[in-house]
């Protein structure tokens, strides 16, 4: 028999992402788990960010954020970008991760992230707490050894995941889609 809770967060686990946004010269990074895919043609996915939240106010205006998915050894780095403003310090320089020059739009990847998507901003939801980014996919690059046959093999990507208030990274796999059908 399971036990009745109050309504909260609980769905996990998690992506775990850090979501740049500005430009070259001046950019910020912030953590985001509460991310996810909307839609498949066009491809579109989501942020939900708190709106004091620094880099609110870049996404809104410059219309347009790349979500970079890290590994786990950005763990730190990651955590990092979730808990420190960049209202205050520079996170790229704190943090040493490299700004890398994205496929089409101005905000800048994380190099060292495996899986960076560049997204176009489409809308913006007030939610309560948080406000729901919406972004289409405007281009998805990953570094070449997780390429294969054109597609990403996200098994060796070795992601991070959030549960809770703690990071996993867990790459067994333990099935396929379909495997009821089979």
């Amino acid at each position: 028999m399971k036990e009745h809770l109050e309504a909260a967060t609980t769905l996990a686990p998690i992506p775990a992402v850090m979501v740049s946004c500005g430009n070259m010269e001046k950019a910020n990074i912030t953590t985001i788990a509460w991310t996810g895919v909307l839609n498949s043609e066009p491809p579109l996915v989501y942020v939900s960010i708190r709106p004091s939240r620094y880099s609110y106010n870049i996404i809104k205006e410059t219309k347009e954020f790349v979500i970079n998915i890290p590994d786990g050894d950005l763990v730190w780095q990651t955590d990092f970008c979730g808990t420190k403003s960049g209202k205050e310090i520079d996170k790229f320089k704190e943090t040493k991760l490299t700004k890398e020059a994205s496929s089409i739009v101005n905000a800048p990847s994380i190099a060292e992230c495996p899986i960076s998507i560049e997204c176009k901003l489409k809308e913006i939801k007030p939610l309560g707490s948080h406000d729901m980014f919406i972004g289409e996919i405007v281009s998805v690059n990953a570094k070449k050894e997780l390429i294969e046959n054109g597609k990403i093999n996200l098994a060796k990507a070795n992601l991070i995941t959030y549960l809770g208030n703690e990071y996993y990274v867990a790459n067994q796999k333990v099935g396929d889609r379909g495997i009821c059908l089979k």
